[in-house]
This record gives structure tokens, C-alpha cells and sequence, in this order.
């Protein structure tokens, strides 16, 4: 005696299994090019503190830079934003070495002592990356320094 009385749910069942089946089906993946395998797709860069809670942020992508600074003290605030072209945005990205990402180290906020936090937000196809005052990783800081003065190449004067 079948465990299913009904002959049209004995149909659905399997017919229900098969489109389960295939539709299960493994998606392919596509294939990477070795040179694009950990590209840089979004470079934040923003220093914040000292005693008039000044800020200033940098947001770039491959096709545009983000500029905000002032003061909260004064409240003052500037925004600045242009397009990209992609020889600048070469030279911001081949400041860092994407081997080492996962190397560089962070230190302690100093805000809490009205200093200055620089904080550098680092976006990756893979992974991304987050550091604050690095600048006491003596072997990796120096990608930061290429950075900043290929940023202040870009950057108007009453910006900078």
C-alpha cells in the first residue's frame, strides 16, 4: 500500500524533486585576471580631533574624490567634490601595496588628549582595510606618505 493515496500528488513529488534538482544547479566562477585579483576600489582618508573638533575627509573612488573639513568649534564646513581621471587615480592606488594590507598596524586614539586620530579606510575586490594613526608602523608608513602627497597633488590649495 502506498504511503501517497492520491495518484496526481504521486506525480507532483517527483516533478517537484527534478525542478528542485536542477535548479540547484553550481554557479561558474568567472575567472579573474591576476593582475585585478585584489584591486583597490574605494581609498578613505580623514583626520579628526584636536581641541576646535576639526575634520577633514577625503572619499575617493575610480571616478570621483569627496572633500569635507571645518571646524565644530568655529562651525565651519567646506565641501569640495570633482571627477577622477584615471592617471590621478593610478597614482593614488599605486601608493599601496596590496601584499602588505594585513601587515600594517594601528595604534591608540589620541583624541581622547585633543589630538589628531588619521584614519585610513582601504577597499579592496577582497577585503577591507581600516587604520588609525599607523604612523608608528615605521615599515609601512611610508605607502601612507606616498599617498598624502599624491592626495595634495589632486587637491585644491584651500584644501590642502
Amino acid at each position: 500500500m502506498s504511503a501517497i493515496k492520491n495518484l496526481s500528488l504521486k506525480n507532483l513529488f517527483p516533478t517537484f524533486l527534478l525542478l528542485i534538482f536542477f535548479s540547484c544547479e553550481q554557479k561558474k566562477e568567472i575567472p579573474v585576471k591576476a593582475g585585478l585579483s585584489n584591486e583597490i576600489t574605494f581609498i578613505g582618508f580623514s583626520k579628526v580631533g584636536g581641541k576646535g573638533g576639526n575634520y577633514k575627509t577625503v572619499k575617493i573612488t575610480k571616478d570621483s574624490i569627496k572633500l569635507e573639513q571645518g571646524s565644530t568649534a568655529t562651525q565651519k564646513h567646506q565641501q569640495w567634490a570633482s571627477s577622477i581621471n584615471n592617471e590621478d587615480w593610478k597614482n593614488l592606488t599605486s601608493s599601496f601595496d596590496t601584499a602588505t594590507l594585513d601587515k600594517i598596524k594601528s595604534s591608540e586614539s589620541i583624541q581622547a588628549q585633543d589630538g589628531m586620530d588619521e584614519t585610513f579606510q582601504i577597499k579592496t575586490s577582497k577585503k577591507s582595510h581600516v587604520y588609525v594613526n599607523s604612523y608608528n608602523d615605521s615599515i609601512h608608513y611610508k605607502q601612507f606618505e606616498k599617498f598624502k602627497s599624491q592626495l595634495d597633488k589632486i587637491l585644491p590649495k584651500e584644501y590642502k
